[in-house]
């Protein structure tokens, strides 16, 4: 019964959808969508939520096992416009030929290597930024990196991803179809087991890996930000202690 209340509460609360069922991704939203804003559209390695204006993800929200860490798909690089979302309103490859971006995933591809669906799904442009090309295959496949390794030592990890427009406004935009080029990127990692939270915001920008620990900031300073409410479901009391506090860097080991 608890499930199906569950299941109800986040249909009947959640933005217009695109892609689904919405119950294949009860997992990713157990702790709360991030924001009832966007184009919901549900994936088998994620969920996240389209923003309909900038062409980018608003939040994707990945829930990481160690049996998902591990698997044998091989990355085949195969980018394409999200299907389920209409041309016009989508990124599409031409947008990022020739702008200087790399297209940069939100829910990593090295990630979703246990099933040939979900590194499928990773590519299409709707989980995906104009990310700096330095940023993206240094610091940032770093911090992703971090991450696989954290779910090896802990078992189980809650992520959410995304971009930061600064003022609420695309700053630069690439292509015909104006696909937003975000100012920062942030990810917000969680241990349920633990009951603990890590979260990083960078600037989209080259920075030597070596300053990760250096854009750790707590869960609150992004929710600021961006004016998402993460970990919504857990109660205000346990909320308020896990976002307000600023993580060290977790051992990894």
């Amino acid at each position: 019964m608890k499930k199906l209340v569950f299941l109800a509460a986040f249909i009947i609360s959640s933005p217009v959808f695109a892609g689904g069922p919405l119950e294949d991704c009860a997992e990713y939203a157990e702790y709360g969508l991030p924001s009832n804003d966007g184009t919901l559209l549900c994936r088998m390695g994620y969920l996240t939520a389209h923003d309909d204006a900038f062409l980018t993800p608003i939040w994707v929200a990945e829930r990481m096992t160690i049996e998902k860490v591990f698997g044998e798909t091989a990355r085949k690089d195969n980018f394409k416009a999200d299907p389920d979302l209409p041309e016009g309103k989508r990124a599409e490859l031409s947008d990022y030929k020739g702008s200087g971006y790399d297209r940069g995933h939100m829910a990593p591809a090295a990630s979703m290597k246990w099933h040939p669906t979900a590194m499928d799904e990773s590519f299409f442009l709707s989980n995906m930024v104009p990310q700096n090309g330095p940023n993206n295959q240094q610091i940032w496949a770093s911090l992703e990196a971090y991450v696989r390794d954290l779910v090896i030592a802990r078992g189980e990890i809650i992520i959410y991803t995304g971009p930061i427009y600064d003022n609420d406004e695309a700053n630069a935009t690439i292509g015909k179809n104006n696909v937003g080029v975000p100012d920062r990127l942030y990810k917000v990692i969680y241990d349920p087991k633990r009951k603990e939270a890590i979260a990083f915001l960078l600037p989209n920008q080259p920075i030597s890996t070596k300053f990760l620990p250096n854009y750790i900031v707590p869960v609150r300073e992004i929710e600021s930000i961006t004016g998402l409410n993460f970990l919504s479901n857990l109660p205000r009391k346990e909320q308020n202690r896990i976002e307000k506090a600023k993580a060290e860097m977790w051992d990894r080991r």
